[in-house]
């Protein structure tokens, strides 16, 4: 099983955001902080699945040590909590014959 990080962001009177930086447009949410993340390997199993479909493999992901040495990526997560979100290939359907 492997794991990405994820930004965790919290505004006040908004739900909750969970975002990869390691997988554009891969998002999840929630009205709590444990509804989000419990939302979160779902939206990666979907991410994942629509990427296989499209023949593009899923970005790796990277180390929160390799997040810190990016600049984009670091200034991002200083700014939220962040997360490890495990990814389960297993759970990828297989493809429609």
């Amino acid at each position: 099983m492997k794991y990405y990080i994820a930004a965790v962001e919290k505004e006040p009177g908004k739900s909750v955001e969970v975002w990869f930086p390691d997988l554009s447009g891969c998002f999840s949410g929630g009205d709590t902080i444990d509804e989000a993340m419990a939302n979160a390997p779902e939206a990666l199993v979907l991410y994942a699945g629509a990427m296989a479909e499209s023949g593009s493999a899923l970005p790796p992901a990277r180390s929160l040590t390799e997040l810190k040495d990016d600049p984009e990526a670091a200034a991002d997560l200083r700014e939220h909590m962040v997360a490890l979100i495990p990814f389960k290939p297993s759970r990828l359907r297989p493809a429609a014959e």
